[in-house]
Order: C-alpha cells, then sequence, then structure tokens
C-alpha cells in the first residue's frame, strides 16, 4: 500500500469563503454521505497517525464508529475532515490545502472502489472525456445534496460545476485530479475557485 503522508510543498491556505463554520451554518436536515468517505477518511489517519489519531478524530465528531453503506449527516462529514487535516498536518509535514488534496485523492479511490464508481469505470471505457462526462452521476450516488456539470471548452479541456457542495475547493482538486489519473491521462491539471460558500468550479485539463 502506497503512503499519503509524504512532504508537501508549501501551499497557501484557503480564504474565507472556505471557513469551515461559514459551510456548516448552510447544512440542512438530509443532507448526507456515504459512510464510505468517513472509512477512508479514518484509514488515511490511522496510516498516517496509527490508532491515537482515529481516536482523535472520532472523539471530535462525537461518533464511536462509521457503516460503509450508511449514510451520515454532511456536518459530520465536514468536522471529521477538519479534524482529519488536524491529524495529517500534525507534524509540518504540510498545511491545510495539502492535506485537504490528499483527502480528496483519497475519497476518489473510495468512490472508484464502490459500486457507483466501477459503473463509472465501465461506462467511461477507459476514455478520460467519457469519465468526466458521467462524474454528476457518480457524484449523486455518493452524496444526496447539490448539483454538478461539465462544460466542455475543448476536446481534453472544461470546467467541472458544482453547486450546493459542502467540501473545500482543494478537496475536490484532490479528487478530480486522481479520477482523471486514473484513466491513464497525462499532464492533468485541476484549479479549483470558490464562486459563493458552496459554489465552485474547477478547470480541469489533460494531454
Amino acid at each position: 500500500m502506497t503512503s499519503d503522508c509524504g512532504l508537501a510543498p508549501d501551499l497557501e491556505p484557503g480564504d474565507s469563503l472556505e471557513d469551515l463554520s461559514r459551510r456548516l451554518a448552510l447544512v440542512i436536515p438530509g443532507d448526507t454521505v456515504r459512510g464510505t468517505f468517513f472509512l477512508g477518511t479514518l484509514d488515511m489517519v490511522r496510516e498516517c497517525r496509527g490508532e491515537a489519531g482515529v481516536r482523535r478524530c472520532l472523539a471530535a465528531v462525537d461518533e464511536p464508529r462509521f457503516m460503509e453503506f450508511f449514510h451520515y449527516p454532511v456536518g459530520t462529514f465536514l468536522r471529521l475532515n477538519e479534524a482529519a487535516v488536524v491529524e495529517l498536518t500534525l507534524r509540518g509535514e504540510g498545511n491545510w490545502t495539502w492535506a485537504q488534496r490528499r483527502l480528496g485523492r483519497r475519497a476518489a479511490a473510495d468512490l472508484l472502489s464502490s459500486a457507483a464508481g466501477r459503473a463509472l469505470v465501465l461506462l467511461s471505457r477507459g476514455e478520460t472525456r467519457r469519465l468526466m462526462g458521467n462524474l454528476p452521476s457518480a457524484y449523486r450516488a455518493a452524496v444526496n445534496h447539490g448539483e454538478r456539470s461539465v462544460v466542455w471548452e475543448g476536446e481534453r479541456r472544461g470546467r467541472v460545476i458544482m453547486r450546493r457542495d459542502f467540501m473545500p475547493c482543494a478537496f475536490h482538486e484532490g479528487l478530480l485530479a486522481a479520477l482523471l489519473e486514473s484513466t491513464k491521462a497525462q499532464g492533468v491539471g485541476v484549479q479549483g475557485a470558490r464562486l459563493d460558500v458552496l459554489d465552485g468550479e474547477y478547470r480541469v485539463e489533460w494531454e
């Protein structure tokens, strides 16, 4: 198993629109995330910080455990995500942005290993453009809130637009990059921009 705990570049943290309290304030009952992604987050913390780190994360969200196929409140996932960032940056190995991108990459791996992810891969036939076009439906299988769409600007370039999505831009930068790379795409580039507290736009391209 490869590790995501290596040294990181010096990256800038998220701006005020990424503030956790602002995102939590917009959560409504019924906004949920599949347990798969909770478990993946905890697995990354376990790999980097051991069981003590996992216990600290669980204490931060006041949950004893998570189940893969259950759905849990998105607010709980946001708090777990931030607790995981604290653990991943505990020894100065990277900053907030770096940790969010690593967690996004882990979420991509968890998505691809799920039933929805396997269907995404099958429908994409190994083609990067097909995978990106089918991405909105894969997101709907993972979370029950928000809207995602893809706008093409060229054969290998486009924008992924996310409305009412609670995760930081850096998280989705990591997730989208990992999904593109899963098709063996080269020269992958992903750059996110926050449009509003829950709205973001991600420019994606590959060679």
